[in-house]
């Protein structure tokens, strides 16, 4: 499994995902607010994450369905570490403002967007032309 290689494509998506976080504060929530930005931004994030996945999903050479779904599980757990890790360390946020981007009951989408983020490598793969 290329899991080095997967670990730096991560790091690209995790400094994209965090320019676009910040460009959505800065500009988005003012004009719409901020809870309907964040809902804006996982689908800006999925389409992000996508593109980058079709950048490199041939440089990370997964050889399986399973290493692709390995690669998005590892996306994913990374992303929820991250951004746990960031709202709590850094931004000082508290469990409910955390906890409010994925409780789909409040409106929160961010588990969609961890869905899609699990599925992107096996997509980008497919769409690419990777024997999988």
């Amino acid at each position: 499994m290329p899991w080095f290689r997967a670990l730096l494509v991560w790091l690209v998506i995790i400094v994209a995902e965090s320019v676009h976080g910040t460009l959505r504060t800065l500009y988005l929530a003012p004009a719409i607010g901020d809870f309907p930005a964040r809902r804006v931004g996982v689908f800006i994030g999925s389409a992000l994450i996508f593109v980058i996945a079709l950048a490199f999903i041939r440089w990370i050479g997964a050889q399986s369905r399973r290493q692709l779904l390995g690669i998005g599980a590892l996306w994913v757990a990374l992303t929820i570490a991250f951004e746990v890790g960031l709202g709590r360390a850094v931004l000082h946020l508290d469990w409910a403002r955390i906890v409010a981007d994925y409780d789909l009951s409040r409106g929160g989408l961010m588990g969609f967007g961890l869905l899609a983020m699990f599925f992107i490598p096996l997509l980008a793969a497919r769409i690419r032309g990777c024997r999988v």
